[in-house]
């Protein structure tokens, strides 16, 4: 599966994020999830990596398992933290001999208690780079992320555009955005990026609401902003748990109805290793 070929032959495609476990000893749970959420029969499903490599064994186990056992293409993130170019190509040629051939070039968060991304001395300092050299190494098809509030780091909406831009350049077939939760955002980012000479294909980043607490820490480390109207809704419904993940559900449907009728080209759904709500989403989508 190429990232060009699959977006230009298909109307809607549709593709699921999943995450490794902390502790490996939960790990066919999380297979167990990713088997079940196949049978939607999603066009490709990604696979985060932990911050400098603490779940690379992991994220490599999920995605040959996504790829061999499930025959679903399947996309690897790799980041630059903590990781030189030596250990970046080791990670390559474990994904080529597995077939997994798609990655999402990312630069990555610092680890915790950081602070401040500090790349490896014989690394990289920025997807860009880490870009340009998946695409120099082989037959790789490549992701990048977008931002469309603007990444935390940005000085300006300018000079976030065109860094994207150069990370198209660099090899980037797709754009796969950071999570939003006002539609409108995302068609203004769709164009100016047009404007600014972005033809990839942009694909928003849908998250489904479950749980107020675990939006604002996700919000908070994504810089992503929730609309008053969208928050007091949720404060409304308070410890019913139940009714805020229906809305939180619904919240999500029209989002993707929105965005595909004003020609996003599928949605990237970020599961948080959830079925429940994607399921109900897809079924009437």
């Amino acid at each position: 599966m190429k990232f060009s070929t699959l977006y230009s032959q298909n109307d809607r495609v549709y593709s699921f994020e999943f995450f490794p476990p902390k502790d490996p000893d939960h790990l066919s749970r999380t297979l167990g999830l990713v088997e079940r959420m196949s049978h939607l029969k999603p066009d490709y499903m990604t696979v985060t990596y932990g911050a400098g490599g603490s779940t690379r064994g992991l994220t490599q186990e999920i995605t040959h398992y996504i790829v061999q056992e499930l025959q679903v293409p399947s996309v690897a993130h790799l980041t630059c933290v903590g990781l030189s170019r030596a250990e970046i190509d080791e990670v390559l040629d474990d994904f080529a001999g597995a077939g997994i051939t798609n990655i999402l070039a990312l630069r990555g968060d610092p680890p915790k208690g950081q602070g401040v991304f500090v790349p490896h001395p014989d690394g990289f300092s920025c997807a860009r780079d880490l870009a340009a050299h998946i695409q120099q190494r082989g037959d790789f098809s490549i992701a990048v992320s977008g931002y469309p509030e603007g990444h935390p780091e940005a000085c300006s909406s300018e000079e976030e555009l065109e860094y994207l831009r150069q990370k198209v350049e660099a090899g980037g077939e797709v754009i796969l955005t950071q999570l939003f939760f006002d539609s409108d955002v995302f068609l203004r980012f769709v164009e100016k990026a047009r404007a600014a000479g972005i033809h990839a294909p942009i694909v928003p980043g849908i998250l489904p609401i479950s749980n107020l607490a675990q939006l604002d820490r996700i919000a908070s480390l994504c810089g992503a902003s929730i609309p008053s109207e969208l928050r007091a809704k949720l404060e409304h419904y308070g410890d019913d748990k139940e009714s805020l993940r229906a809305y939180g559900t619904e919240f999500a449907l029209n989002q993707c109805r929105t965005l595909l009728s004003n020609g996003a080209p599928g949605i990237h759904f970020y599961t948080l290793n959830k079925s429940r709500q994607v399921e109900e989403i897809l079924s009437v989508l």
